[in-house]
């Protein structure tokens, strides 16, 4: 058989008192007795009671909820920014609920949805790859709700936004590859119809100008940057007649897997082609050689994506406009790319 659920007016029924005073007794108002409270608590526990935090937020307009929407569980970054936002937010009383889009815009836009009919109090994303249409986003800051992007964004939406310069984390690269000694240089990018891989894009093409060197439209490859991708496109490269002696890839996964191919076709890295991810995952550090990669400060920008909210909420302004927070990112050099120490 399927119990039943235990409501307020189960528990009045105990203590022969009424549905209103058992209800303000659980939201510890003051005009309640303690020795009610506690009555009413204690009888709460031996009937299973679980509080229906959906009806009261529609009662109250307010749930103590965040949603979090992450294109994927699977990376330290996005892992990292949940933590610090979850510690941000516990602090003040909310809890989060995480969503993962799988980089799938219909998953998205499904789980805007769920997220909304939960009555959230606000909404922290991070865009998925192939979201291009921001109608579903719109739905959000038209029902007054806060939204906060991080990592993946679109100024289109003037809302506010933390993340790092990817531009600048480009030239980042290319300038210390080319201090290497690197003349002909590789990029593994994303698509360009996503803002931040638009951006490493465009660092990555104007560095090249900026150090004088050719853009070799065989040496730019847009992917989903995966490490099936990353092997795939490092074997497209390493298939060109005249061979890139630096890949720049804008993802670790990817940089994994393009790893995996040079090792198997027994290519010295860094020295016959050197090697640079972005993302500063765990395992970068772990591998043999270790790889390079761009530090994109996840906890800073977790906390600062929590606090943006926590600004909203206590000034109840939902007038959001565009407010970029950019942090500066952080080249970690590994073996993988210094050749001078080779």
């Amino acid at each position: 058989m399927i119990k039943k659920k235990s409501t307020i007016k189960d528990i009045a029924n105990v203590l022969n008192i009424s549905s209103a005073a058992v209800s303000k007794a659980l939201h510890n108002d003051s005009r309640i007795s303690e020795k009610t409270k506690k009555a009413v608590r204690q009888v709460a526990i031996n009937l299973n009671y679980q509080p229906n935090h959906l009806a009261s937020a529609l009662r109250s307009g307010k749930s103590n909820l965040v949603g979090v929407i992450i294109p994927k569980t699977n990376s330290n970054f996005f892992s990292s920014v949940i933590e610090n936002i979850e510690q941000v937010l516990n602090k003040e009383g909310y809890n989060i609920i995480i969503t993962q889009s799988n980089e799938s815009f219909k998953k998205e836009c499904d789980s805007i949805n769920t997220l909304l009919f939960t009555q959230v109090d606000g909404i922290i994303a991070s865009m998925a790859n192939e979201t291009t249409d921001l109608e579903y986003y719109e739905k959000i800051k038209q029902k007054g709700i806060p939204l906060i992007l991080f990592d993946r964004g679109e100024n289109d939406l003037n809302v506010d936004y933390i993340g790092i310069d990817d531009y600048n984390s480009s030239h980042l690269i290319v300038e210390h590859l080319v201090n290497q000694g690197c003349k002909r240089i590789a990029h593994i990018g994303g698509y360009k119809r996503t803002r931040i891989f638009n951006n490493r894009i465009k660092g990555y093409v104007d560095a090249l100008k900026k150090f004088n060197l050719p853009l070799d439209e065989e040496l730019l490859i847009e992917s989903n940057l995966t490490i099936e991708d990353g092997r795939a496109k490092m074997q497209q490269l390493l298939n060109l007649k005249n061979k890139p002696d630096a890949v720049y890839v804008a993802s670790d996964y990817a940089a994994l897997g393009a790893q995996q191919v040079l090792l198997e076709n027994n290519i010295k890295i860094p020295q016959e082609i050197a090697l640079v991810g972005f993302g500063n995952e765990p395992f970068t550090s772990m591998l043999t050689p270790s790889i390079s990669s761009i530090d994109q400060h996840s906890d800073l920008i977790g906390k600062k994506a929590a606090e943006a909210f926590l600004m909203h909420a206590k000034n109840n302004d939902f007038k959001q406009s565009l407010n970029k927070i950019i942090l500066n990112a952080e080249l970690i050099i590994r073996d993988s790319s210094n050749k001078k120490n080779q």
